[in-house]
């Protein structure tokens, strides 16, 4: 999510033992146990012929001559931090706009390029409307136009032989900037919002998929008007698929049937699928809905507000050209008899995982709802292996919240796997995989070792949790009939309470090696941890068993070591197999400012000046073949007193933990680089690469004087700063080297 609009409050009052705690206990042992995974970790693992996330019976901190050589090596400077209105990568040369680009990137002759590509703005199809400083959005020109404010994105080829030159590229729009969107007029204007501003906002949000496309100068752009090219908002039309689908929690005045609803919001990262699909993750969703009475205990434990709404789009019901509800349907307060006469469902219809085939621009995107309901970051699948279940995990992004794991009933077949370009019926895959299965809150205990709690209607509370409801179902501790699966999915967030799921510090982007099964993500930062010891506070109730109750401020642990941890740090787990229930968890880095490097206890992974980092955010592993890979590092926090945000990247293999917790210490921290840099105001978020490895792309989210304005290029080099003040527009960038050669190494 991004820093601007985070939501600050703090929804979870469970008393659950947070991450912090037990990560403080945790590294309190390192005097006993040094390395990746502690011996009753290894143990548990070496039945299953499993390689740990690193040698815990090595206790020196520094990794092997012999571990290094075999690793892959990073064959880039690290960059200095930057502060400027550009983006900066290695060794770029000095071009002026998209001129430059076109002559022919090669002409640089040592270091990378970066080039700007599908702006928010650049029309998708005839219809849209070449873009200009001045231009004035009306709800057409944005509905066929790139939205705004880029994050998660993902690239599906067309053809397996030019799948590193033109593919389909899905992108989420997760937010609007109105004083950019409504720059020409002075701003948005105040409520009651006039009907076409909140249309055209509602278009800004969702997901834009387009063709790409690289000429033989290797500049790219998007293909107009490609029979892939569309988008999906915030009023388009979406299916309901698995245990809520068809029940009484999602009737609505629009779809008394419960199977359907309007759109997708606040899509912050992303997630794919091996059949190749498309997943969009609905994360800061509750702040676009108002519900002022007939509260309901989801309503307060995911934070749907009272009064008012972010952009004010309710305010505009009752116009005379609305039609369906299209704006009513954002005041959930209970007006009808019944629910098939009102709105006050239509917020249970949010807060999911949403599937999209990026190959059939007319298909409607699905809500697999049996992936739980909250404030999804993103959605990753874990390692295939065929006859073993399709697992996702996914965070729920906001500060002492958990992590969660889908396992599939179905088991993974090969014959499943995405074919480039062919007409398979993909929707229909996902059905097998996301429709039925088990959900999981994850617990992280203080000696390395991890449980995965199922969350089902007949799970019985147990008494580790320390619950008055130990011992009870779920379903009847949650005061829901028996075996409601759909109602225990509706309470996500209050199920996993109950469990005794660890509470994290903002739990964000999630990656996979393909080859080990090692299963890393972000845990951004957490400004409201509590010293070891400290009781934790609630919001919504006295106690984390209340209906609807959430923390507010929750002590450290083993996972979450530092209070008021500003920061953040990159997990790390690996199970005996996919469906297994166990696992063994390790901290990879702590990020660090120049400004807490004197404090040794804070500065946990030695960081220097060369990758100083705070809130990591997106991340991805990039896999390069021979079981190596590159762990690629995104930063949101605006920008600091030490640099913009950034990209950084790190070869995992070799790297062995030292006795301060993390893999990456004193001994190894040079082998973390950063590689780029973003333009003032930004953050870096939305990762991936083509399959040769020759270009890397990333979307620069929220800058505030950038690109430069190129006569209205949608293509202009990204490294250059503007001369003067610009409408800012959120983009993706294209890194590329000058050589043609594979990035980063």
């Amino acid at each position: 999510m991004s820093e601007e609009i985070e939501d600050h409050r703090l929804l979870n009052a469970s008393e659950n033992e947070p991450f912090s705690s037990v990560l403080e206990r945790r590294v309190s042992r390192r005097s006993i146990m040094r390395g990746g995974l502690n011996v009753a970790a290894v143990s548990m693992l070496a039945g299953f012929g499993l390689t740990a996330c690193s040698d815990d019976d090595n206790d020196n901190v520094s990794s092997s001559d012999g571990d290094r050589a075999a690793a892959m090596m990073l064959a880039f400077e690290a960059l200095e931090g930057s502060q400027q209105d550009a983006v900066v990568v290695p060794g770029a040369s000095s071009s002026q706009g998209s001129a430059a680009l076109t002559a022919g990137a090669a002409a640089a002759t040592s270091g990378y390029t970066a080039q700007v590509v599908m702006p928010w703005g650049t029309p998708i199809n005839n219809n849209g409307q070449a873009w200009n400083q001045n231009l004035a959005f009306t709800p057409e020109i944005q509905a066929n136009s790139v939205g705004m404010h880029h994050d998660g994105m993902h690239n599906f080829p067309i053809s397996d032989d030019t799948a590193s030159s033109n593919f389909i590229m899905a992108l989420n729009n997760e937010y609007i900037d109105q004083g950019a969107l409504w720059a020409p007029q002075g701003g948005p204007t105040a409520s009651p919002r006039p009907a076409d501003e909140s249309r055209t906002e509602i278009n800004a949000h969702g997901v834009t998929v387009v063709e790409m496309r690289r000429n033989e100068n290797r500049v790219w752009d998007v293909v107009r008007s490609s029979q892939y090219n569309r988008r999906v908002t915030s009023a388009t039309p979406c299916d309901l698929a698995g245990p809520v689908a068809g029940s009484d929690y999602v009737v609505t005045a629009y779809d008394n049937t419960g199977t359907s609803t309007r759109g997708t919001n606040n899509n912050c990262a992303n997630g794919f699928t091996p059949w190749g699909t498309y997943l969009t993750c609905e994360e800061n969703w509750p702040n676009v809905f108002r519900k002022d009475s007939g509260r309901a205990a989801d309503d307060n434990r995911l934070g749907i507000p009272t009064g008012s709404t972010r952009y004010g789009w309710e305010t505009s019901a009752g116009d005379a050209t609305e039609s369906a509800d299209e704006f009513a349907r954002f005041n959930a307060t209970p007006t009808g008899e019944t629910a098939a006469e009102d709105y006050r469902n239509e917020p249970r219809t949010f807060g999911y995982i949403v599937e999209i085939d990026p190959y059939n621009a007319t298909s409607r995107p699905v809500k697999r709802t049996a992936l739980g309901r909250f404030r999804h970051e993103g959605c990753w699948p874990g390692k295939l292996v065929e006859g073993e279940p399709v697992v996702f995990y996914s965070g729920h992004d906001s500060r002492n919240e958990y992590i969660y794991k889908f396992v599939s009933d179905a088991v993974w077949n090969p014959a499943d796997a995405n074919t480039a370009g062919a007409t398979t019926d993909r929707l229909a895959i996902g059905a097998k995989y996301m429709d039925a299965g088990t959900l999981y809150a994850a617990r992280f205990n203080a000696d390395g070792s991890g449980e995965w709690l199922e969350l089902e209607p007949d799970t019985i509370v147990p008494a580790t949790a320390g619950s008055r409801y130990a011992g009870m179902t779920l379903a009847s501790a949650l005061g829901l009939e028996a075996g409601d699966r759909a109602g225990i999915i509706i309470h996500t967030c209050d199920a996993a309470d109950l469990m005794g799921a660890t509470p994290m510090d903002r739990p964000e982007w999630g990656t996979v090696d393909p080859v080990s099964g090692e299963v890393y993500m972000t845990l951004t930062n957490n400004s409201d941890r509590l010293p070891e010891g400290q009781s934790p506070t609630f919001s919504n109730g006295s106690s984390i068993e209340e209906p609807g109750s959430a923390y507010d401020e929750a002590p450290v642990n083993a996972a979450n070591p530092r209070v008021n941890n500003n920061d953040g740090q990159v997990i790390r787990w690996v199970e005996p197999s996919p469906g297994d229930t166990r696992f063994s968890w390790d901290i990879f880095v702590f990020g660090a400012l120049g400004t807490d490097s004197e404090a040794d206890d804070y500065n946990r992974s030695s960081l220097t000046a060369q990758n100083y980092f705070s809130s990591c955010d997106g991340l991805w592993y990039d896999d390069r073949g021979d079981g190596q890979g590159i762990l690629w590092i995104e930063t949101d926090t605006g920008g600091t007193s030490v640099t913009n945000d950034q990209v950084l990247a790190v070869v995992p293999q070799g790297l062995q933990k030292g006795n301060n917790a993390s893999v990456i210490n004193s001994e190894n921290q040079a082998q973390l680089k950063r590689f780029a840099v973003g333009p003032n105001g930004c953050e870096v978020t939305g990762i991936f690469a083509t399959p040769d490895k020759t270009a890397l792309f990333i979307n620069i989210q929220h800058p505030s004087n950038w690109p430069i304005d190129d006569s209205g290029s949608n293509t202009p080099d990204a490294t250059v700063e503007p001369s003067g003040n610009v409408r800012p527009r959120a983009s993706t960038v294209v890194i590329q080297k000058a050589d043609g050669g594979q990035i980063a190494v």
